[in-house]
């Protein structure tokens, strides 16, 4: 069986595994949502063809037209919905290795709100039943590549950049390659060979020190490394040393900034964020609306805020002057035009931007309950009082693996390799 997860997507709380029949039973229950027609695509896992085949029957049962992407990125499926004003379903494990997948539904662009996905999740827990209609019909998305390359028509910028780009064995492998291609520049790509086992394994942005090593043995100007959909991108310069999505976010929000389209002037961040990126907004006077991990929580502080850019430093980053969800490639094509433009490389664009220290850890067979315990969390709470305003403690379940991550950052890294081991004791002391 597939192992099923799905914070950002379908969120599954009564289902362990996805199966082909849980599967179907999404395409079905679409029909509760008033689905009309719906854009399936999915990664390049093995698994991805057997789950969009399922979804597509139960949608077809249901009386739903199916448009079949085939391997698209979760940001262009996301944008075609959009663009179509219909309902996308997203195949995907992320960053994930390639035996895990999920699930993400699209209405209209957007992420399913709260009351949709529970509508759709009652069904799936079989307390709701449907009555028979008739059946729908399946055909191939024609325009899916021309309408999303639509996006990029503003990055044909001249550059002389020599760039190296790892596409993760994930969807970008095709799709990312036509795209830097048609913007004319020159780039050379590993990542590219995806055989259904190989997605995120040993490189992309879970592994950015591939891409790092590419970039240095081929004397590339700047790199990038996205995850499995591609919604993520990490960067490279042309020494290897790797830059996050805090980084990114920091150039993003300073050329904002300076050319008047940073909205509130103001920038969303998750709770992970990096300290030195917190004080650099703030000594160039940008606000910054803190956040829960995740970027369905960075979009719903956009919205709330009227700001235009967040993100997180595992490179997902949301400009809603480009589009309504995180796109690696896009993000990707924006720095460069950044970088073309100002004629400097990654690292100087950086240089005001001091990062503190930070460690992070998973750790392992260790329940997630222990978090709710009261005399843990007040422990954290007095380590993270102790560390004061320069230092910063996370602690959180993770949302898509058995694992508590703990992130410590200080001024320097000892202190934090300290706080860390007594996190990771006081919750191994408390979840035996």
């Amino acid at each position: 069986m597939i192992k099923y997860f799905g914070t950002d997507g379908i969120r599954g709380r009564a289902h362990e595994f996805l199966t082909p029949e849980l599967a179907k039973k999404v395409g079905l229950g679409l029909s509760l949502l008033a689905c009309k027609e719906v854009i399936v695509g999915q990664d390049t896992r093995a698994s991805g063809a057997v789950l969009a085949a399922a979804i597509t029957e139960g949608a077809l049962e249901a009386g739903i037209d199916v448009y079949r992407a085939g391997v698209v990125t979760t940001p262009m499926l996301s944008h075609l919905s959009k663009r179509k004003q219909t309902f996308g379903v997203m195949i995907s494990g992320s960053h994930n290795p390639y035996h895990d997948n999920g699930i993400k539904v699209f209405n209209c662009g957007r992420k399913l709100s709260q009351d949709e996905e529970n509508i759709l999740e009652f069904f799936l827990n079989e307390k709701a039943s449907l009555k028979p209609m008739s059946r729908g019909r399946a055909m191939a998305l024609e325009d899916g590549f021309q309408i999303y390359k639509e996006l990029f028509e503003d990055f044909s910028v001249d550059t002389d950049l020599k760039i190296g780009l790892d596409f993760a064995n994930g969807a970008a492998w095709d799709v990312g390659k036509k795209i830097f291609a048609h913007l004319g520049w020159n780039f050379h790509s590993i990542g590219d060979e995806p055989d259904g086992k190989n997605i995120n394994a040993g490189c992309g942005s879970t592994h950015p020190e591939n891409i790092a090593g590419f970039v240095r043995e081929n004397a590339f100007d700047l790199g990038f490394t996205f995850d499995g959909d591609a919604d993520r991108v990490l960067a490279v310069d042309g020494g290897g040393e790797i830059y996050n999505g805090d980084h990114l976010i920091y150039v993003f929000a300073r050329h904002m900034l300076e050319e008047g389209s940073l909205n509130g002037r103001g920038v969303v961040l998750t709770r992970m964020s990096n300290l030195g990126l917190f004080k650099a907004l703030k000594e160039l006077g940008i606000a910054v609306e803190t956040t829960d991990v995740g970027d369905k929580y960075v979009f719903e502080a956009l919205e709330k805020t009227g700001y235009v850019l967040g993100g997180e430093a595992s490179g997902h980053i949301i400009n809603l002057n480009l589009l309504d969800t995180g796109d690696g490639l896009l993000n990707a094509a924006y720095l460069v035009k950044i970088l073309t433009a100002k004629n400097i490389s990654l690292a100087e664009a950086t240089k005001e931007l001091k990062m503190y220290p930070e460690i992070s850890f998973n750790l392992r067979d260790v329940s997630k309950e222990v978090l709710k315990i009261p005399e843990v969390k007040a422990e954290i709470k007095n380590m993270q009082k102790n560390l004061g305003a320069n230092g910063k403690i996370v602690v959180r379940p993770s949302g898509t693996e058995p694992v508590i991550r703990i992130s410590v950052s200080a001024e320097c890294g000892e202190e934090a390799e300290v706080y860390l081991e007594r996190i990771v004791e006081l919750l191994k002391g408390w979840g035996r």
